[in-house]
């Protein structure tokens, strides 16, 4: 029997929670303050702390922190009638398992007290197992994709994988300029990858069905839930191959530096956890084409492997770009295609801004160029545009909810087109 300490300031939250609780099958105590709290934890060692946010004296952001040090640490999911964002970050970097906002439903505080429980037996477990390098087959080139050469007979199946622990990153959306966070925890085997936010306890799942716009950037939505400006975490995700996994955000993923770097870091914070399970790779069987082939198009052929090829042509001073990108695991990705950055042109900039988009673009999270150079910063590579293209190609792709065996080739595309790909692709394999 779990045991689980509920602190509030409330009585009559406790005695609520007690309830709820008491009836799972758990073991329920109470305290009123911080200073109480402390001393039930020094005695009764509970797996699991539901802490309020705001309380007289020891806040519980204060407090967080103190059974953070504890050995072992409880779980802590925090409470708050007043949450926003910022203080969900704020809470997690101190190591809150999950932050919830009240009034939560009956159903939604259970599944984040089971997955705080499950995620703490699991923490145990590891602590006492004899320690790994953390890698898996998965993670090493002669495993991933090696080449774009003749398709393999059969499709590989990969582990399902989640990450370690639950990680945070702050910064302001492009296109909706709010300052805003994101918050990434760990989903069991079977969960996929689902965007939430801190009010509501419906998601939208990571899948080509919920794409619900792709002007100037990919947007899903179900249920009451948009997520904005997926592309470059879905990116990161798919180079790592991370299936389950919960995004706590507000609206919109905050563009960073305009590029993938800082997901990476995330991921590689948090550490990969193989789950067991099978994913099963899409394997690509013959070409599949949208658009022109002598103009704008993007296709996907047969392949040993994954990869992408993009060519770019635009007028002074970009010109043409291409790349070319085989896909040899977190590691290539990490250093080819992750630093390259959003860009666009100094002249669109009004035209965005009357529709509402870019507002929080800015001298240090996209390249700007006028008619003559860039204007605002150094490349860090020759084909940065064009690396950036496949790192939007690569997001867009994961959201077939599988790894894809093929070989991408595009031509001047966008979102849109990718999207189209995805259903074509999925129209010809069959896919439900």
């Amino acid at each position: 029997m779990a045991t689980v300490l509920v602190v509030d300031d409330e009585p009559e939250i406790r005695t609520s929670l007690r309830g709820i609780l008491a009836e799972e099958g758990l073991r329920v105590l109470e305290a009123g303050d911080g200073r109480q709290a402390l001393d039930v934890v020094h005695r009764e060692n509970p797996e699991l702390v539901i802490l309020d946010i705001w309380m007289p004296e020891v806040d519980g952001l204060q407090l967080l922190q103190q059974l953070h040090d504890e050995t072992p640490a409880p779980a802590v999911i925090m409470i708050s009638g007043h949450g926003n964002i910022e203080t969900a970050v704020k809470a997690t970097k101190l190591g809150a398992f999950d932050f919830i906002e009240k009034p939560f439903s009956l159903d939604a505080l259970l599944r984040v007290v089971n997955r705080a429980l499950d995620h703490h037996a699991a923490e145990l477990r590891r602590v006492e197992a004899v320690p790994t390098n953390g890698s898996s087959a998965a993670d090493h080139p002669s495993e991933a994709a090696e080449t774009a050469a003749a398709p393999a007979p059969s499709a590989q199946r990969w582990s399902e994988r989640t990450i370690g622990r639950s990680v945070v990153a702050s910064g302001h959306g492009l296109h909706s300029g709010v300052k805003t966070g994101l918050i990434l925890q760990p989903l069991p085997a079977g969960s996929g990858i689902l965007f939430t936010s801190l009010s509501t306890e419906n998601t939208v799942p990571a899948h080509l069905d919920w794409v619900d716009s792709t002007g100037y950037a990919t947007t899903l939505h179900r249920n009451g839930v948009t997520a904005k400006t997926v592309e470059h975490l879905l990116a990161t995700l798919h180079a790592y191959r991370i299936t389950n996994l919960l995004v706590k955000m507000q609206g919109e993923i905050p563009i960073m530096d305009g590029s993938a770097t800082e997901f990476c870091r995330l991921i590689e914070s948090a550490g990969l956890v193989d789950q067991g399970g099978a994913v099963e790779e899409i394997v690509v069987n013959r070409r599949i084409v949208v658009g022109r082939e002598d103009s704008e198009s993007i296709a996907i052929d047969p392949a040993n492997g994954f990869g992408i090829s993009y060519t770019l042509r635009y007028p002074h001073p970009v010109g043409v770009q291409e790349y070319t990108y085989i896909h040899r695991g977190p590691e290539s990705f990490r250093e080819e295609i992750a630093p390259a950055r959003t860009f666009g042109f100094l002249r669109d900039m009004k035209q965005l801004a009357a529709m509402g988009l870019a507002s929080g673009g800015r001298l240090d999270n996209c390249i700007l160029i006028d008619d003559e150079k860039v204007v605002n910063t150094t490349l860090r590579f020759p084909d940065e545009f064009a690396r950036h293209k496949i790192l939007d190609i690569m997001g867009d792709a994961y959201l077939l909810g599988r790894p894809i065996r093929g070989m991408i080739t595009a031509r001047m595309t966008g979102h849109s087109d990718n999207i189209a790909l995805l259903h074509e692709i999925r129209k010809a394999m069959g896919l439900a």
